[in-house]
């Protein structure tokens, strides 16, 4: 051990003895701020605990409680904090690939919500929607349950099953699922008639803006004279990549700006002298945070029309800081705005015209209406 964490210890050390005794806190608590008093008072509680509880408990334990605690009490769904086993899942799944059943869940209305399914995956092949309602998870009821819990409770090795009961309207079901290791690939494309090129990406994660390049290069060489981008049930990622890809289609300006609590704004650009065609973007319910970047900013400097019914509405910024090698709280730390300066948190986007789509879901009205809108502009 070295010399300078013997030293810090023994005034640790020192300092929980002197706030044991009544006089000694007594003391602190006329005699310092009020900051200096509630953290104090942290470490008494940490001390009455450690030294009188029933039973043995490892200090990791109480200090990884108490973080959880403090990051819960601010009472934002997207602020959690990471334990090792959560911070590594979390990781893997910025960089491409995670394991579980492929849904993408948030807090809407107190109530652990689906906000939306990804492609290909067994939610999605289980027909869980965006909306949906998870009320409990393998039995255990999730009212009470924080969000990063909930995660760890669905997530699992690949193979392994989870029974998620979803309500849907009045309608409470069982869905049993097997979990996989889901590998996601953001965007998917191809050339559909008259020259309209369609792309889809299902999240943002560190791959999805040079992806999109290439699939934009790729149909572009084919022929495309529109785009229809679609973003429905896409719940976003990471902010950097949905400024790339609205960094290809709105011309030179503002895409998003980035506003901290105390005021200070960054924004972040495109560079594109003027856009190369019509485009035209589906939205849905389960288009979220980073997919709302690109459809707000398309909205505003009217280069699209936005098509399908109003977005999820989360608008706030989140980064992660590490705490040790190992854990990490991952913080609200602005929120974002349009380039017109519409905040848009907790109340979504309306797009330019609204279409709703069939249950039966026999045919893509949305799509459809993109497909005339972009028709009559060529």
């Amino acid at each position: 051990m070295s010399r300078r964490k013997i030293i810090f210890g023994a005034v640790v050390l020192v300092l929980v003895t002197f706030l044991a005794t009544s006089a000694g806190f007594l003391y602190l608590m006329n005699a310092w701020s009020s900051d200096v008093v509630s953290t104090l008072r942290v470490l008494r509680a940490l001390h009455v605990v450690q030294s009188r509880y029933v039973e043995d408990v490892p200090v990791d334990t109480l200090i990884a409680g108490s973080i959880k605690g403090m990051v819960n009490s601010l009472n934002d769904p997207h602020s959690v904090y990471m334990d090792p086993k959560m911070f590594k899942e979390f990781m893997i799944e910025t960089e491409g690939s995670f394991g579980g059943v492929g849904i993408v869940i948030g807090t809407k209305d107190k109530q652990l919500t689906v906000v939306a399914p990804i492609e290909g995956t067994p939610g999605e092949q289980a027909g869980i929607k965006s909306g949906d309602q998870i009320i409990k998870i393998d039995g255990q009821e999730t009212k009470d349950l924080a969000l990063d819990e909930a995660v760890n409770k669905i997530r699992g090795p690949e193979g392994s099953k989870v029974v998620l009961t979803i309500k849907r309207a009045q309608e409470v079901k069982d869905y049993t699922l097997t979990r996989s290791n889901i590998q996601i690939k953001t965007v998917a494309g191809k050339l559909l008639d008259d020259n309209i090129g369609y792309i889809r990406i299902s999240m943002f994660n560190e791959n999805t803006g040079n992806d999109f390049v290439r699939k934009l290069q790729e149909l572009e060489k084919q022929g495309m004279k529109a785009l229809v981008l679609d973003l429905r049930d896409n719940p976003g990622g990471l902010l950097d990549e949905s400024v790339k890809v609205a960094g290809q289609l709105v011309p030179k300006g503002p895409v998003v700006s980035v506003v901290t609590r105390d005021g200070r704004r960054e924004t972040h650009s495109s560079s594109l002298d003027q856009p190369k065609y019509p485009v035209a973007v589906l939205v849905n319910g389960g288009s979220a945070s980073a997919s709302e970047i690109v459809a707000g900013a398309i909205q505003d400097t009217e280069v699209g029309t936005l098509i399908g019914t109003k977005t999820y509405g989360k608008g706030s910024v989140q980064t992660v800081i590490r705490l040790d090698e190992g854990s990490a709280i991952k913080l609200t730390i602005a929120k974002y705005l349009t380039p017109k300066d519409r905040a848009i948190n907790g109340v979504g986007i309306e797009p330019n015209i609204k279409v709703e789509l069939p249950e039966t879901k026999d045919k893509d009205t949305q799509l459809e209406k993109a497909l005339e809108v972009l028709k009559s502009k060529l």
